[in-house]
């Protein structure tokens, strides 16, 4: 089924989402956080919240967006996901998300879909955006353009150890505890849906899992453990991660608050999430 291009450059509907103290924590669990992270957990100290978290308000909208193109849902595949903050999360609101069909461009056997996002508080103030590049498989052929380059923030440098290391071990029912976020794609729960669709191991983890896995360990690593510090982050999803590998998140500081950084599985010694930066606060 041809997409629909007459959709690109629209805003869809605005989509209201209320949340408390307790989904923010609930959030921070389900992406690895543990009891000498107490400030994200604990409601006595506010709680933090981890910026990733504005994965979660974002999903709903542009996925209704997604559901009007026409494909098949069932044939995305999340490529690449970019975070940047305007104002620290605050640990309970109402928000209003916005999303915008910034293009689908063609690969031949695949469209290239950028989906923009809009968050903002109840005054109006704009909290967060972000920009999702989405694969969707078997759209391509359309004779669109291809996807434009954008600038890279930050490489790795050739030959130069990482200036952090954090390794952490996800658990079993790791896709368990962050499908209760809003994302309960059957793929990363059902091993009979998993292996029909082509992954005999079983259920994987959301790539967006390994991704706040990622900002975790940016704060641990670079910002004393103080998330709210972190301005904004990206990665491209690479390679699949299944619950109970172990994560191996590098960075390396190629200017004044802005990292270089990569993500990869130990066990497989698989980069999983590449392409990936952060910025921060000095």
């Amino acid at each position: 089924m041809a997409l629909d291009l007459s959709l690109v450059g629209q805003d869809g509907t605005p989509s209201t989402f209320t949340y408390a103290w307790k989904d923010t924590v609930l959030y921070a669990l389900g992406v690895g956080a543990k009891r000498d992270e107490l400030d994200y957990l604990y409601e006595g100290r506010g709680p933090k919240v981890l910026p990733s978290f504005a994965v979660v308000p974002m999903f709903k909208p542009w996925f209704e967006l997604l559901a009007k193109a026409g494909g098949d849902l069932g044939m995305l595949v999340h490529g690449a996901q970019r975070v940047r903050l305007r104002q620290v999360v605050p640990s309970s609101a109402t928000v209003s998300t916005t999303a915008r069909l910034r293009g689908i461009y063609d690969l031949r056997r695949f469209a290239v879909v950028l989906v923009d996002t809009e968050t903002k508080d109840a005054g109006g103030n704009v909290l967060y955006d972000t920009t999702s590049q989405i694969i969707w498989r078997g759209e391509g052929g359309f004779g669109g353009e291809t996807p434009p380059r954008e600038p890279k923030v930050a490489e790795i440098p050739k030959g130069q150890p990482a200036d952090f290391r954090v390794e952490e071990t996800t658990t079993a029912e790791q896709a368990l505890l962050y499908r209760l976020s809003g994302d309960i794609n059957p793929l990363h729960a059902d091993p009979e849906f998993a292996a029909k669709v082509g992954f005999e191991q079983g259920p994987l983890l959301h790539g967006l899992c390994t991704y706040g896995f990622m900002v975790r360990h940016v704060a641990k690593g670079a910002c004393g453990g103080d998330a709210t510090r972190i301005t904004g982050f990206e990665g491209k999803f690479s390679k699949p991660v299944w619950p109970g590998d172990t994560l191996v998140t590098e960075g390396w500081r190629v200017a004044p608050g802005t990292l270089a950084l990569q993500v990869s599985v130990k066990e497989r010694s698989e980069n999983v999430i590449t392409g990936a930066w952060a910025t921060y606060a000095e």
